[in-house]
This record gives structure tokens, C-alpha cells and sequence, in this order.
């Protein structure tokens, strides 16, 4: 099994694959080319995130600077807004639904390490320390929206038209069609 193939399955892996570190150094390639254009090259802009991304529906709009790990394991649906400097950590498969707003400064994460430094750090004279690293997948379902400055952690589903507030910290999944915010994040009420 690759590393890629374990990152993809949870289990532990090397994210210092040579594969990873290339799809890595692809991934900002293209992102950097996309966070230098003008917002009015509407046509290229959109024809880079098709390639980085594994779906992007249309009307797509993600305001710059965008940040990501390596892209083509995130599907974004069709009229979702994404906000300057939001971060997704792709080391999983991250879905966003349809007609989602994402505010700014927003992380979505899919990486784990063990908590024990023992653990997570690895140490080999030949190919130098590594870190032991698992992912899960996030979703975010349609018609979501996710205020300024939110993390996600792994592993988290955010269920259709649920708001979560800004500043807020998801650690666990939260059900469809409520207002939820806090750290750790909590349903408030019914919406």
C-alpha cells in the first residue's frame, strides 16, 4: 500500500512520501498562480481551480489568498463562497456542499497525530525524522454557513442549512438545520 493509499484510509503514513511532496509542490504551483491574479480573470481562475480540485461546481467563487494541501481531494458545490485566507488541510477527502459560505480566515483540517511525542516522531539515520500522521474526512453539507475565523477539525460532518458562528471550533459532527457556535462548538437552537 502506498502512502498515499494509507493517508486516504486513516491509517498512519509518511507524509514525506516522494509521492505527497510532489503532489504538494503541485498543489502550490497552482494555488500561488491563483492568488496572483487579478479578480477579474474570472475564466483562468476558475480553469486552475478545476485542475486543483477533485470537483468544483459551478459559480464557485474562493476569494484570495487561498491556501490548501494538495487539492484534489476537495470538492466544493456549485455556488459556494469561500472567504480570503482560508486554509484546507486536504490529507482527506473534504466535501463542501452547495450554496455554502465560508468565512474568512476559516481551517478546515483532516490531519491527526499521535498525542505522544514517542509516537508521532520517527527517527531514521537514512531518510531523517518523520511524523506519524492519520487523517479523516470532513464534510460540510448545503447550504451552510461557516463564520469568519471557524475550525473544523477531522472527521467532522456540518449537516445542510446549520450555521455555525464565528470563531467557533468544531470538534465534534453537528446535525443539519441549527445554529451552533462555541469552542468547543454546541448546538444552540433549532433554525
Amino acid at each position: 500500500m502506498t502512502e498515499k493509499e494509507k493517508m486516504l484510509s486513516g491509517q498512519n503514513y509518511d507524509s514525506r512520501s516522494p509521492e505527497l511532496i510532489d503532489q504538494y509542490h503541485r498543489a502550490r504551483k497552482i494555488f500561488q498562480e491563483y492568488n496572483r491574479l487579478e479578480s477579474t480573470e474570472i475564466l483562468r481562475r476558475d480553469t486552475l481551480l478545476g485542475e486543483l480540485f477533485q470537483y468544483l461546481g459551478k459559480g464557485v467563487w474562493i476569494e484570495t489568498p487561498f491556501f490548501c494541501d494538495y487539492g484534489e481531494h476537495i470538492s466544493i458545490g456549485e455556488n459556494t463562497f469561500i472567504n480570503a485566507n482560508c486554509f484546507l488541510l486536504d490529507n482527506n477527502r473534504i466535501t463542501i456542499g452547495k450554496n455554502g459560505l465560508i468565512g474568512p480566515y476559516v481551517q478546515i483540517y483532516t490531519a491527526l497525530h499521535p498525542l505522544r511525542a514517542s509516537e508521532r516522531i520517527v527517527e531514521n539515520k537514512e531518510k531523517g525524522t518523520s511524523y506519524l500522521t492519520s487523517t479523516l474526512p470532513v464534510v460540510v453539507g448545503d447550504n451552510v454557513w461557516i463564520g469568519g475565523n471557524s475550525v473544523l477539525m477531522p472527521g467532522v460532518t456540518i449537516g445542510d442549512n446549520t450555521t455555525i458562528g464565528a470563531g467557533s471550533v468544531v470538534t465534534k459532527s453537528i446535525p443539519e438545520n441549527v445554529l451552533a457556535f462555541g469552542n468547543p462548538c454546541k448546538v444552540i437552537r433549532e433554525l
